[in-house]
């Protein structure tokens, strides 16, 4: 369930910051991101990517998501 909520989440979020973004598969944005930073993600498996590599596809996918909840936190809280 929530992954099914926060992919377009993620797409949403990814899309305003720049990012192309693929509607109908909004999780494929962290190759845009690996290929911007220069790390060679494929699809299946990536065993051979260092954590410090991972951190940097995943680190500003999930930061910009972060920010983006907390923004509609504080609107939230400002209209109740």
């Amino acid at each position: 369930m929530a992954k099914k909520n926060l992919s377009p989440f993620k797409g949403r979020v990814m899309h305003a910051t720049g990012y192309k973004v693929d509607p109908d598969n909004p999780d494929h944005v962290k190759y845009e991101v690996a290929k911007e930073r220069g790390i060679p993600l494929d699809e299946g498996d990536n065993g051979q990517l260092t954590s410090r590599q991972a951190g940097k596809i995943g680190g500003p996918i999930g930061g910009n998501m972060v920010k983006e909840m907390i923004e509609i936190a504080k609107e939230q809280m400002t209209n109740k």
